[in-house]
Parts: structure tokens; sequence; C-alpha cells
């Protein structure tokens, strides 16, 4: 009887990976984006909240940008990407800048990555064929956007990596 209760079990744990399975195999490519999506907008909040309010001006050279307009340029770029893949254009976010104090810039960027979450629970497959309005006007398939989505988290997170380096601390992605 134990025996059969076990087997029962592990078939319905099987039927569950192969039903979670099955969800991702109809949307392979919006999947994985979702996963990166998730890691990164993870890591890059992390980092945001780690950085001291004192230290969002700073910027390892001249000519690099400063924590703080990374952290501004993340918000503006989720708003026009994510836009493009809900359909409805390049969106517009909250006007914040690189001296925007540290908590709204935290503020802003969870609000972005929550609108871009929302897109691509919207998102499929089949969609990704479809035509959007791009940077510069250009007409591009909406597989564009979403590269372009996952692309620039991973660069940015790696700037806000090496900041904190900079300065002494570990980043999230270092600390498991």
């Amino acid at each position: 009887m134990a025996l059969g209760k076990i087997a029962l079990g592990v078939m319905v744990l099987a039927a569950g990976s192969v039903c979670a399975f099955a969800q991702d195999a109809s949307n392979p490519v919006v999947a994985s984006a979702k996963e990166l999506f998730v890691r990164q907008s993870g890591y890059m909040v992390a980092a945001a909240d780690e950085m001291p309010t004192d230290k969002y001006g700073f910027r390892p050279t001249a000519d690099q940008w400063t924590y703080g307009k990374i952290v501004a340029h993340v918000i503006q770029a989720n708003y026009g990407v994510c836009g493009m893949l809900s359909g409805d254009g390049p969106g517009k976010g909250p006007a914040l800048a690189e001296t925007t104090p540290k908590d709204q810039l935290l503020m802003g960027l969870k609000q972005s990555f929550d609108a871009c979450q929302k897109a691509l629970d919207g998102l499929s497959d089949s969609s990704l064929g479809g035509t959007i309005t791009f940077f510069g006007g250009a007409k591009k398939p909406r597989a564009r956007a979403l590269l372009e989505l996952t692309g620039d988290l991973e660069d940015h997170y790696s700037q806000m990596a090496s900041y904190l380096r900079l300065n002494g601390m570990i980043p999230p992605s270092a600390k498991k």
C-alpha cells in the first residue's frame, strides 16, 4: 500500500512537471526572456537599494555615467521598450534624472519593472513577428524589443555591479 502511495505521488509530480514544461514549450522564447527578466530585475533592484545614497553621484571616470544616471536610464528604457512589447508604443515613465533622490529612483525602478512584467505577461511567441515602431521610427519585429529589454538589463546590471565593487561592496549576483 505504501509503495502505491509513493508511485501515485511520483506520477502527480511528473504530471505537474509535464504541464509546466508544456506551458513553457508553447512559448519557449518568451518564457526564456521572462526568466532572464526576473533574474536581472531582482538583481537591479537589490543593487539600486544596496548603493548608499551619497554614492549615486559616483562615476568611475569623468566619461562614464553616474550610478544615478544608470538607474534613471533603465527606468526610461524599460517604459520605452515595454510599451513596444505591449503594443502601446514606446511608453513614457516618470520624469526622473540622475540627480533624483535615491528613494524616488528606487521606487521608479520597481514601477518600471512592474510595467514590463505586465507587458511580458501579455506576450506570446506567436506575437514576436508583429511589426512595431522601434527607436528612431524604424519598423522592426516585436522580437527586437524583447532582445533589447534582456540585453539592456544585463548590460546595465554589469555596470551597477562594477560600481558596487569599486565602492567596496559585493553585488547581489555574487552573494549567492
